[in-house]
């Protein structure tokens, strides 16, 4: 159990995989020098096109990585729940920010610096496996967005939004059917419909503000299933 005096980074740094190999030294910079920013549900939390400031973290909220709006349209990455990481390839890289971050919900962020972060790939292999798996997993879910918004009809894109691809730590989704479509990309009608035909099938289950997955193994199997021919998205 940790003091009620310790802050909720300290809790959060201590709860990662890498953290306690550290030397104490290491792990009191760390907790000195990470940055909690906060923001309200709508907000852009970090601007595209800005300098990369360090490695960031979800320590509550929700937010969405886009692509910035061009002729009021922008296209959804990915989306980021409390208690994981994201950015990690930027912060590899020295360029501007290419997409712009969105709390769709009222949200706490906590941003490693940039020394910090490098300070930790040059002596920490444990550090350096965690990045590799992050790089790994980004590289599956692009793949697997890239896919779906070519050939997935809206409620396979769904229900791979809702697939341990990108909520692995949780089968209890604390999601509203706005936060839904903005994540998919796609209208709140379009969320509901999807979300309905999920449960007709036995995949899902539905609360208010809530979508809890009642078959992994199912639920993989309808995402990779081939689309009837008049359900797939037109060319």
């Amino acid at each position: 159990m940790f003091p009620c005096t310790v802050s909720p980074t300290s809790r959060f740094l201590a709860a990662q995989s890498w953290f306690a190999g550290l030397p104490l030294s290491v792990q009191t910079q760390l907790s000195e020098h990470v940055v909690r920013t906060t923001g309200k549900k709508g907000e852009v939390m970090l601007q595209a096109n800005t300098p990369v400031e360090g490695w960031y973290a979800v320590l509550s909220g929700l937010v969405k990585l886009q692509s910035p709006t061009v002729k009021g349209r922008s296209s959804t990455f990915l989306g980021v729940a409390c208690g994981d990481w994201f950015g990690e390839g930027s912060a590899l890289k020295s360029e501007l920010r290419r997409y712009e971050v969105i709390a769709l919900r009222d949200t706490e962020l906590l941003c490693l610096p940039l020394a910090e972060f490098n300070q930790l790939r040059a002596i920490s292999i444990e550090f350096n496996q965690v990045l590799v798996n992050q790089l790994n997993l980004r590289v599956s879910q692009a793949m697997a967005l890239i896919e779906a918004s070519r050939l997935r009809t809206p409620e396979q894109r769904v229900a791979l939004s809702l697939s341990r691809l990108f909520w692995n730590r949780t089968r209890k989704l604390n999601l509203s059917q706005d936060e839904l479509a903005n994540l998919v990309g796609i209208s709140r009608q379009t969320a509901n419909r999807a979300l309905n035909s999920l449960a007709q099938r036995g995949l899902v289950t539905l609360e208010f503000g809530r979508v809890d997955i009642a078959d992994d193994e199912a639920l993989t199997r309808f995402i990779f299933s081939a689309p009837e021919p008049q359900d797939l998205p037109a060319t």
